[in-house]
Order: structure tokens, then C-alpha cells, then sequence
């Protein structure tokens, strides 16, 4: 009866450390697809936000270059 018990101990434990094995790759490998994405998500987003700081710098810029055209034309002219 000892020798019975010890093997279906052995079994049970081999078992469960194969079973522990293959959860840890299946949450490993759900862990990365998800880490994949979101990174994905992230850095559509961070280009996005890029595109629009870029656009706004340009704007920022041709606006301050017609307020010192404008400034420079009000110098110009003669006061009243």
C-alpha cells in the first residue's frame, strides 16, 4: 500500500508542476499580448499628440511672425 501511495503522490505532484508550467507560459504569453497592444495603443497616440504640438509650433510661429510684421509696419507710419 506504500509503494501504491507514493507513486500516485509522485503522479499527482509531476501533474500539477506540468500543469503550473503550462499556466505560467499561458498567462506569460497573455501578459505580453496585452503589453504588446497597449504599447501599440500608446504609441499611435504619442504620435498623434506629436503631429499636433508639431502643427501648433508651426502656427504659433507664423503667427508671431505677422505680429512683428504688423508691428514693424505700425513703427513705419507717422502718429497722428
Amino acid at each position: 500500500m506504500g509503494f501504491m501511495l507514493r507513486v500516485r503522490l509522485a503522479s499527482f505532484f509531476a501533474g500539477a508542476a506540468a500543469a503550473g508550467a503550462a499556466g505560467g507560459f499561458f498567462l506569460y504569453k497573455d501578459y505580453k499580448l496585452a503589453h504588446d497592444s497597449m504599447a501599440l495603443q500608446v504609441k499611435g497616440l504619442q504620435e498623434h499628440v506629436d503631429a499636433r504640438y508639431k502643427a501648433l509650433d508651426k502656427r504659433l510661429a507664423t503667427l508671431e511672425d505677422q505680429k512683428t510684421s504688423e508691428t514693424a509696419q505700425d513703427v513705419g507710419m507717422p502718429s497722428d
